[in-house]
């Protein structure tokens, strides 16, 4: 049960709190109504990304033995059986969109999209370049959407476009540390990884990290955002926002980490803390007006 437990890999869940954005950003984080709704969202994408994980695991059984890491993994070491692990994935995704069918239909929607889009990356999508990190940053594009129809609230376009933009870049540097970490054995792990050299990810790494971070400083001072949140202040986050992509390119290009996001947030206490001073302080701006 511990195995079946790790395959489900709780500590990506973390990922799925970008479907608190559209509560924050839409100042309803003193609503209760719509902070139970959202933790329900929550619930259910957890229930469907760690389906996903389980089916992605049984599908690269054959790759993930190959590989140093992963070859750790409860299905991929046979502790835990392929079949079991699909017949839970099975259960899962069968839990999680009746779940979300019960809290809105529109939710409903965006939840099963999630989960088809997700899936055919697993089986075709993962070995289409470029296609590839698009597909990973949809997936947090779709837990912001997702949050936004559970409670039934507009989303502003720069959210999405700096949502998009910063998936990418997690997206990018993922792959860049898979192929740095594997080498001569990348293609043999994952055969897309052929199509890139470090050279081509760090010209898009470049572009995307800038594009980020002009695309954050011009959601801060742009007019709708100004009149929607009654103050012009946002812009004083910026300087967390830049110190958390500098230390986490730091981490990927001196470190050689990067291969899994969720535990540099958890585990590097500088880029946790540039996190957690950018959410107080954006908390501060728009609810107290500081």
């Amino acid at each position: 049960m511990s195995d079946l437990l790790r395959s489900l890999r709780p500590q990506q869940w973390t990922k799925n709190f970008f479907l608190f954005a559209a509560l924050v950003f839409s100042l309803n984080v003193t609503v209760i109504p719509y902070v139970l709704k959202t933790l329900a969202a929550f619930a259910v994408f957890c229930l469907l990304s760690s389906a996903q994980y389980l089916v992605n695991d049984v599908l690269d059984y054959a790759e993930d033995r190959m590989h140093p890491k992963k070859s750790l993994r409860p299905i991929a070491s046979d502790r835990v059986p392929r079949r079991q692990a699909v017949l839970m994935a099975i259960l899962l995704s069968l839990v999680a969109l009746v779940w979300a069918y019960s809290l809105n239909p529109a939710f409903f929607i965006a939840a099963a999209a999630y989960l088809v889009l997700l899936f055919a990356y697993s089986l075709k999508l993962k070995h289409v370049v470029i296609l590839d990190m698009f597909i990973i940053a949809a997936g947090f594009v779709i837990r912001v959407v997702a949050g936004g129809l559970v409670i039934d609230v507009p989303l502003s376009s720069w959210l999405l476009i700096c949502t998009t933009l910063l998936a990418l870049f997690i997206a990018m540097t993922k792959r860049r540390h898979e192929l740095v970490l594997l080498e001569d054995n990348a293609s043999s792990h994952r055969p897309i990884l052929k199509e890139y050299s470090p050279y081509l990810l760090d010209q898009m790494i470049s572009v995307v990290t800038a594009s980020t971070v002009i695309g954050y400083c011009l959601y801060t001072v742009s007019a709708e955002t100004v009149e929607k949140f009654g103050t012009a202040n946002l812009i004083y986050t910026t300087p967390f926002v830049l110190y958390g992509i500098f230390r986490y390119l730091y981490l990927v290009h001196q470190k050689g980490k990067g291969g899994s996001p969720e535990e540099l947030l958890l585990k590097d206490r500088p880029l946790f803390l540039a996190v957690v001073f950018w959410i107080a302080s954006a908390v501060a701006i728009l609810y107290f007006k500081i």
